[in-house]
C-alpha cells in the first residue's frame, strides 16, 4: 500500500511544521526529564521516611503517608511512559490517561480509609464526607476501568484477524 507514510511537506508550510514537531520534542523531553526528576525524589525521600518511621517505631502514620507517597511515585512513572508514547507516536493516546486517574482514585480511596483507621474516634460530620468521598471515588473507578474495557475491545475489535490455512 502506497502513500500511508508520513505526509512530508515543501517549503514554508513544511519549514513551520518540522519547527513544531521540533518544539513539541523539546517539550516531551523536558517534561521527561522532570518527572523522572520528581519521581526519583519522591522515592529517595520517601525512603528516608521509612528509615526514620523504622526507627521511631513504625507509626501508623507514617506507613499511611508512605503508602501515599508510593502510590504518587507510581502515578508520576506512568505519567512519564505517557511522555515517552507521545514523544515517540506524536500522538495522546487515552489509555495511559485513564490508567494514571485510576491510580490517583484508588490512592486516594486508600488514604481516605487509612486515615479513618488512625483517627479512630472520628466527628460524624468528618466520617459521613468520608464515606461520600470514598463512594464517589469508587463510582470513578467503575468508569474508568468500564472505560478501559471499552477502548481494549474497540482495539481488539479493529485488529484485522488472521486465518491460518
Amino acid at each position: 500500500m502506497e502513500g500511508t507514510g508520513p505526509v512530508i511537506e515543501k517549503g514554508l508550510r513544511g519549514g513551520v511544521a518540522r519547527a513544531f514537531s521540533l518544539t513539541e520534542d523539546v517539550v516531551y523531553a523536558g517534561m521527561g526529564i522532570l518527572l523522572a526528576f520528581s519521581a526519583a525524589a519522591l522515592l529517595v525521600s520517601g525512603a528516608i521516611e521509612l528509615w526514620r518511621a523504622t526507627m521511631e517505631g513504625a507509626p501508623l502514620k507514617a506507613v499511611i503517608g508512605l503508602l501515599d507517597r508510593t502510590l504518587l511515585v507510581l502515578m508520576l512513572v506512568e505519567l512519564l511512559y505517557t511522555v515517552r508514547v507521545s514523544f515517540r507516536q506524536h500522538a495522546l493516546l487515552p489509555e495511559p490517561f485513564l490508567i494514571v486517574g485510576l491510580i490517583a482514585a484508588t490512592r486516594r480511596i486508600l488514604v481516605v480509609t487509612a486515615e479513618f483507621s488512625v483517627k479512630g474516634e472520628a466527628q460524624p460530620g468528618r466520617f459521613r464526607e468520608g464515606m461520600v468521598e470514598i463512594g464517589l471515588l469508587t463510582v470513578m473507578v467503575v468508569a474508568l476501568v468500564g472505560s478501559l474495557l471499552m477502548l481494549r475491545r474497540r482495539e481488539q475489535a479493529a485488529r484485522p484477524v488472521v486465518v491460518e490455512s
